[in-house]
């Protein structure tokens, strides 16, 4: 059982999803935003799922700061701020088999350690 974590080293809910996984001896695939942009169609899983502004951190200083409030993009203009600038969604997304969670969720998390 491997979890992919993908976020930056320093975002809090990023080293709190490792810290939980850590505490639970499950393996850990680090995938850091900044060295390595998330793959569209990683990100095109996690967008099914919840949808796109459900995955964006919209009262985020980083979404201000790129005057996307202020923008009017298509949801594919979006998603590829959001591969450019990993700092606008709700960090970490997490993948577990088939389970998938976004932002800080330790309860998302124990669902999908318990199966």
């Amino acid at each position: 059982m491997e979890v992919q974590i993908f976020g930056l080293k320093k975002s809090s809910s990023t080293r709190a999803a490792e810290r939980f996984f850590k505490e639970r001896r499950v393996k850990i695939h680090f995938v850091d935003l900044r060295e390595r942009p998330i793959a569209k169609g990683e990100l095109a899983r996690f967008t099914q799922k919840f949808g796109l502004t459900a995955l964006l951190d919209v009262e985020g200083q980083a979404y201000e700061k790129l005057n996307l409030p202020y923008l009017r993009l298509s949801e594919e203009g979006l998603m590829q701020r959001a591969i450019t600038h990993p700092e606008i969604l709700r960090l970490p997304l997490v993948r577990l088999g088939k389970h998938l969670s976004y932002g800080q969720n330790p309860e998302a998390w124990a669902a999908m350690v318990q199966g």
